[in-house]
């Protein structure tokens, strides 16, 4: 499965960033062999408003089928959940520790967004 991790490095071993919308990048990570890309999330970072929408969309055009982060707004919520992405909350640690937890179900399903919009 590809899944998303926010962070703010292009590596595994670069934290998770508690941010989704604007965080700096997205790690697209293959689960199931632990190939990853980094995708800068520039156009979002200083975006007025919008940010956590277009960063979903984002998500969804890199074919992830999950996000792994540790907050996520309401409107992004609503649009990742649209576009049947799943979103997993709380993630800490590095990159890589996060795909782990994801991977052994320590990670639950997020059922709504945990912080308002506009969060920094």
């Amino acid at each position: 499965m590809k899944i998303i991790v926010t962070s703010p490095g292009t590596t595994l071993d670069s934290p998770v960033d508690p941010r989704f919308g604007r965080a700096k990048y997205f790690l697209l990570v293959d689960t199931d062999t632990m190939q990853t890309t980094a995708h800068d999330n520039i156009q979002n970072r200083n975006a007025p408003q919008g940010a956590g929408i277009q960063a979903a969309q984002t998500v969804y055009s890199l074919g992830a089928g999950a996000v792994v982060t540790g907050n996520v707004g309401p409107k992004a919520f609503t649009t990742l959940h649209a576009a049947g992405i799943a979103i997993y909350l709380g993630a800490s640690g590095t990159a890589r520790e996060a795909v782990e937890q994801f991977r052994s179900g320590r990670l639950q399903p997020a059922e709504a967004a945990n912080v308002e919009g506009h969060w920094a």
